[in-house]
């Protein structure tokens, strides 16, 4: 397959929403699945979640943010151009339940990996209240698809801009308390996640955070996205991304991705080795 992207659409700064034709993952992802990319081939591998499908275009939909070098490879192509790989669906489906309140959480580029999540609460029968974080009003992404997707939605923006002024668990904890929800989904980053792991514990509801370790190849075999649930070894590629949050033990998942960050943080032009055998 081609790979070729077929839309480009700016959602906030540094935030890009690419549809890119896949017409075989199109067919096959559920929502939480998500794919691994390389825009060009002096690229690494990325993983990043699949937010929508077009069935009559055979496209799949992802939001990229602009980070580092291979992201930034990855926003800089043009609708004609063409993604180097593309792999995926890969790994499982976000747990659903029916009938019940449920509420998804989610902050900074989180908001757009939750919504096919959300998405798919609703169509399960179940009342979705959807909490979403942003640093300021202008950084907030995919509002309308939202409001289209769930049952209530509200913001939170760290400088008051727009909406509760604070983090999306500090509005959480202003507007809900034990027994107001039966299930919930975080996905966020990883302080975000274990503070709402933290705050909803003893709430007696389920929650499901989505976790985003370092990640390479996508089937469990470079042991990259190792992370710890319930004092058992698990991969988030294989057996997640989604685990329950209030066993995840996200100090570990903290201090693995933090391993990585002088490297993640090189700029100068590289390829990626893995199975070249060379040194």
């Amino acid at each position: 397959m081609s790979n070729l992207i077929l839309a480009k659409r700016q959602l906030a700064p540094e935030v890009t929403l690419l549809e890119v034709e896949a017409p075989r993952i199109q067919r096959r992802w559920k929502p939480g699945m998500f794919i691994i990319i390389r825009p060009n081939s002096n690229s690494e591998r990325i993983p990043l979640t699949i937010v929508d499908s077009s069935a009559a275009r055979q496209s799949i939909t992802m939001v990229i943010q602009a980070i580092g070098k291979t992201t930034k490879e990855a926003v800089a192509l043009e609708p004609g151009e063409s993604l180097c790989d593309l792999v995926g669906p890969l790994g499982e489906a976000a747990t659903m339940t029916t009938g019940q309140k449920v509420v998804c959480m989610a902050g900074g580029v989180g908001v757009a990996e939750l919504l096919p999540v959300a998405k798919a609460f609703r169509e399960a029968g179940n009342h979705v209240t959807a909490l979403c974080g942003a640093r300021s009003d202008n950084y907030r992404i995919l509002n309308d698809e939202l409001i289209a997707a769930v049952d209530e939605l509200k913001w939170a923006t760290d400088d008051g801009s727009f909406g509760f002024k604070g983090n999306v668990v500090q509005m959480l904890l202003s507007l809900a308390g034990p027994g107001t929800f039966a299930e919930g989904h975080v996905i966020g980053p990883i302080p975000m996640m274990k503070a709402a792991a933290e705050a909803t514990r003893d709430w007696g509801m389920k929650l499901h955070a989505s976790l985003n370790p370092v990640m390479i190849d996508g089937t469990g075999m470079c042991g990259g996205c190792r992370v710890t649930v319930g004092q058992q070894v698990k991969f988030a590629c294989v057996d997640g991304p989604e685990f329950d949050a209030h066993l995840v033990d996200f100090d570990e998942l903290t201090r693995r991705n933090r391993a990585y960050r002088e490297m993640e943080q090189q700029v100068q032009a590289h390829q990626c080795r893995i199975g070249l055998d060379v040194l």
